[in-house]
């Protein structure tokens, strides 16, 4: 059975940082493509960051390039995002979630087969 939860949410006031962690159990985290999506109130859920399977190449959502970082620990079977330099634009529930073994990143939601049940991530101004 494979469950994804995340961890690492909280309250931080802008320009602070936090970091996001993702456990997967029942299946290896470096083969699978992975993702992290938010969802802010009223708003539809966005990607925010992937990795693809395999090979590691990675996608940021314009409004975080540059700021937040994805990454996994496959020792570790992890997956991050490291997130920086925080707006207050950046609170939402933020989810883990993956996609299949192949090296091609998937950006939409749709791709993904399972999902975490998120955490919350607020920024204060």
């Amino acid at each position: 059975q494979v469950q994804l939860i995340e961890s690492g949410g909280g309250l931080v006031q802008a320009g602070g940082s936090l970091r996001l962690s993702c456990a997967v159990s029942g299946r290896p985290v470096g083969n699978y493509g992975m993702g992290w999506f938010r969802q802010a109130p009223g708003k539809d859920r966005e990607i925010v960051a992937a990795i693809s399977g395999i090979i590691s190449e990675t996608f940021y959502a314009g409004s975080v390039k540059g700021r937040f970082t994805i990454s996994r620990d496959n020792a570790a079977n992890t997956l991050y995002l490291q997130m920086d330099s925080l707006k207050p634009e950046d609170t939402a529930v933020y989810y883990c979630a993956a996609a299949n073994p192949r090296p091609v990143v998937r950006t939409t939601a749709s791709a993904y087969n399972y999902w975490g049940q998120g955490t919350q991530v607020t920024v204060s101004s």
